[in-house]
C-alpha cells in the first residue's frame, strides 16, 4: 500500500528552482563575454569554434553579456547565501554533507548500481552518498565561481583576491573550468532525474512523494 511522505521542504524547493534558471543565465551571459577572448582549447580543438558562436548569435554582444552577468551574479550570490544559511540553521546540512571518507566508496557503489553493474544500493537516508558528494561539490563550486568571478571582475581593486586565486589568467581559467563543470552537472542531473521517474521529480515540485508502507 502506498502512502504520502514529505521529502523536500518548501525552502529547499524554492532555492533549487530559483538557482536553476539563474545558473543557466550566468552560463549564457558568460558565453557572450567569452566570445571576446576565446583562448581555451585542447590542442587544435577550441571549446567554442567560430561556427558555434555564429550559430548561437553570440558575436558582438559583449556589453549585453557583461550587463546580464553582473546583474544575475548578485541574485546568484544572494540565493546561495540564503541557501547555505538555511541548511546550517535548519540542520539540513547533516543530510547533504558526506559524514566520512567511506562516502566515496559508497558513492562508487551507487554509480555501479546506476550502471546496472551492482544489484544492491548501499544504505542511504534522504540522499545517497553520490548525491551528498555531488550536492556538496556544487556548493563549493559556487563559492569558487563567485571568488574567481570577483577576482577577474575587479583585478586591481581586489588584487589580493586575484593573487589568492593564482593571478588573473589562473582565476579566469578556474572560472571557465567551473562553468564546464556546471554543464556536466546539469546533464548528469537531468538524466538521473529522468531515470528516477515522475515520483522523484514531483517531490521537488510539491515536496511530497509516494512510498510503500514498508519503506
Amino acid at each position: 500500500m502506498l502512502k504520502i511522505k514529505l521529502k523536500h521542504l518548501l525552502a529547499v524547493r524554492w532555492f533549487h528552482w530559483i538557482n536553476f534558471p539563474l545558473l543557466f543565465l550566468m552560463i549564457w551571459s558568460g558565453l557572450l563575454i567569452y566570445w571576446a577572448f576565446p583562448v581555451y582549447h585542447i590542442g587544435p580543438l577550441h571549446f567554442f569554434p567560430k561556427t558555434v558562436f555564429n550559430a548561437l548569435h553570440v558575436p558582438f554582444r559583449l556589453a549585453e553579456g557583461m550587463a546580464l552577468h553582473f546583474f544575475f551574479m548578485w541574485l546568484f550570490v544572494i540565493n546561495g547565501i540564503l541557501y547555505i544559511g538555511y541548511t546550517l540553521i535548519s540542520g539540513e546540512w547533516r543530510l547533504l554533507v558526506p559524514r566520512s571518507w567511506s562516502a566515496f566508496r559508497d558513492a562508487w557503489e551507487v554509480i555501479l548500481h546506476d550502471l546496472h553493474l551492482r544489484s544492491q544500493l548501499p544504505h542511504q537516508e534522504k540522499y545517497n552518498a553520490a548525491q551528498q558528494i555531488a550536492y556538496t561539490g556544487i556548493v563549493l563550486m559556487g563559492i569558487a565561481s563567485v571568488l574567481t568571478g570577483f577576482a577577474i571582475y575587479k583585478p586591481v581593486q581586489l588584487n589580493w583576491l586575484t593573487a589568492l586565486m593564482g593571478g588573473y589568467p589562473m582565476a579566469r581559467l578556474i572560472h571557465f573550468v567551473l562553468t564546464l563543470g556546471y554543464v556536466v552537472f546539469f546533464i548528469v542531473h537531468v538524466v538521473q532525474v529522468a531515470l528516477a521517474g515522475w515520483n522523484n521529480f514531483r517531490s521537488m515540485v510539491t515536496g511530497w512523494e509516494l512510498i510503500s508502507e514498508n519503506e
